[in-house]
């Protein structure tokens, strides 16, 4: 028969043996997870390079362009200040005179029914 001290040696033995199979368990399973890591690291990085690429010519050609959109920008300006000169112009044009036309006709007029009021004024009264 065994003894209490074979009992427990045997009992701590089996736990050791339980917990080194547990710990080999787990270690094989963190291997599995590293590697299974390393191999996604490498696929994204062979995935990540070409599209840094891609992403850094959309840039260039994203400031190329807007490079090109200022350039027309300002000449939109140019034009809107041009086409606003113009209208001062004409609307300068055609009002100078308009309003001297005006005037004239206004005077006309108001000379007219001055001298048609003094005309009845001499004329004698029945």
């Amino acid at each position: 028969m065994l003894t209490a001290g074979e009992v427990a040696g045997l009992i701590v033995a089996m736990f050791w043996a339980i917990l080194v199979c547990f710990l080999a368990y787990v270690l094989i399973k963190l291997a599995r997870l590293l590697t299974a890591t390393t191999k996604v690291v490498n696929e994204l990085g062979d995935k990540v390079v070409p599209l840094l690429n891609e992403v850094s010519y959309t840039v260039s050609e994203t400031n190329r362009q807007l490079v090109a959109v200022e350039a027309i920008a300002s000449n939109v300006k140019e034009v809107s200040d041009d086409v606003a000169k113009i209208t001062g112009l004409a609307s300068t044009v055609v009002t100078g005179p308009l309003i001297k036309v005006s005037s004239i006709a206004h005077g006309i007029r108001g000379a007219l029914s001055r001298r048609g009021r003094r005309r009845k004024s001499l004329e004698p009264r029945p």
